[in-house]
């Protein structure tokens, strides 16, 4: 018996009427959409952006009463950063699903071509993937970037945002719809779950096959690994985000200060932010202590095993766990290795697939470790705070993929299509 029925009430009867409605009206505008044009889905895009901005103050109001909830609640100083919006946020969102209207349609088009000798000829064509459900905590600018992307890929989408930020995110699910309704688009291209009960979460996972095509979560452990054991549909997502900054014996000093730095402090809450920094014995001691200054100055506990403890005093001692925990705060573990092997070895053991950064001058040893990490990314001399599909130029991105099934890494419009394969003939036969 399913944990849905273990819990169900009178409500939650409700919810499940509720949330078939919600899969019917999404079907049926899943075929709308998939045959609207480019333009007046990117009409829609821009009518949101515009919407966004106009209707800035009512959603800083609404965001205002979540981060007050969230304050008494006892929310971590990392998950209010993720909750909060700011104009500077909020025209971040408008700019992002106005950058997603101006990419290339990916619904249409031509992935390959041939023809056969019997003068078949065949086409690989781009296609939406459908219904997309999307489940995420706390961040309510997902609620733009995944509305947008999916209505840029011609997919129908079901969104159900967390309970800390659903006052936020129903204001912007809100301005997403207003955009579909002034482009003439059926505005249950774009819907979002009524409701903080948890039940309807489990609903869309186990009950709603029939209408819903594929699961993205976005948020903590405990989210990403509940949808991946509870769904009933195939799901893109990333269970932990434990990213790896490597120091190469050839990296320059000031690059990989830099680099740590900006891996770590600039945003602690992403799941791109580094976890681990692994460093050759060679440079330890010449590396480490402006690396670790650097990091302690901008507020970082640091904590090392016994090579790094000789090398950094205030260093706390790291402990087995520490290589496998997405501290997702201020807080980070290093490690000495003996080289480049060691340190890939490490990764593959402890990492999560998600993005891993070799900081070297040495161009064969940056190629071997891009070429045999098997992370979604890999990066040279590069932050690992980059694992961004924004930063990718995708406009935006639902999240980052770490599976190896359909998409990988930053998950944007284009990775959110299939494909069929579309045959043109002059009445042949086949023998």
């Amino acid at each position: 018996m399913s944990w849905f029925y273990l819990i169900m009430t009178n409500e939650s009867i409700d919810i499940a009427r509720e949330m078939t409605a919600l899969g019917k009206a999404a079907r049926a505008a899943a075929a709308e959409l998939a045959m609207c044009s480019t333009e007046q889905r990117n009409k829609a895009l821009r009518s949101a952006a515009k919407a966004l901005r106009s209707k800035a103050r009512k959603i800083l109001d609404a965001n205002q009463t979540d981060m007050d909830a969230a304050e008494a609640g006892g929310l971590s100083a990392a998950m209010l950063d993720r909750l909060m919006l700011d104009e500077e946020r909020i025209e971040a969102m408008a700019a992002g699903i106005e950058s997603i209207s101006e990419l290339p349609d990916p619904v249409g088009k031509v992935l390959a071509e041939w023809q056969r000798p019997n003068g078949l000829l065949i086409q690989r064509v781009a296609v939406p993937l459908g219904v997309i459900g999307i489940i995420y905590e706390s961040r309510p600018n997902v609620t733009a970037d995944a509305a947008a992307l999916c209505l840029k890929s011609g997919n129908a989408v079901i969104l159900r945002g967390g309970s800390e930020s659903f006052n936020s995110s129903h204001a912007i699910y809100d301005c997403m719809r207003e955009g579909l309704e002034s482009a003439g688009i059926n505005v249950n291209g774009i819907q979002m779950v009524p409701t903080r009960d948890r039940a309807a979460v489990g609903f869309l996972l186990s009950s709603m096959a029939e209408w819903v095509d594929v699961v993205v979560p976005r948020g903590g452990k405990n989210l990403i690994k509940r949808v991946q054991d509870e769904a009933r549909v195939p799901v893109i997502g990333h269970l932990e985000g434990i990213c790896h900054v490597y120091l190469h014996a050839s990296a320059d000093a000031a690059t990989a200060r830099d680099v740590v730095l900006n891996a770590k402090m600039r945003r602690t809450g992403i799941c791109g932010a580094v976890e681990t920094v692994l460093v050759d014995s060679d440079v330890a001691q010449q590396l480490l202590p402006d690396v670790c200054k650097a990091l302690s100055e901008a507020g970082c506990e640091i904590r090392g095993d016994e090579k790094v403890m000789g090398v950094i005093p205030n260093a706390i001692a790291a402990t087995e766990e520490d290589w496998t925990t997405e501290y997702l705060d201020s807080i980070v573990s290093i490690r000495v290795v003996d080289d480049i092997n060691a340190a890939m070895e490490h990764i593959a053991t402890y990492g999560s697939g998600h993005t891993e950064s070799i900081i070297a001058s040495d161009s064969m040893a940056a190629e071997t470790f891009l070429r045999s990490v098997d992370s979604a990314i890999v990066l040279h001399n590069a932050s690992t705070q980059f694992a961004d599909g924004g930063e990718f130029g995708m406009g935006a991105e639902i999240g980052i993929a770490t599976g190896r099934v359909h998409a990988r890494g930053p998950v944007g419009a284009e990775q959110l299509t299939s494909y069929k394969y579309v045959v043109r003939g002059t009445g042949q036969v086949r023998p």
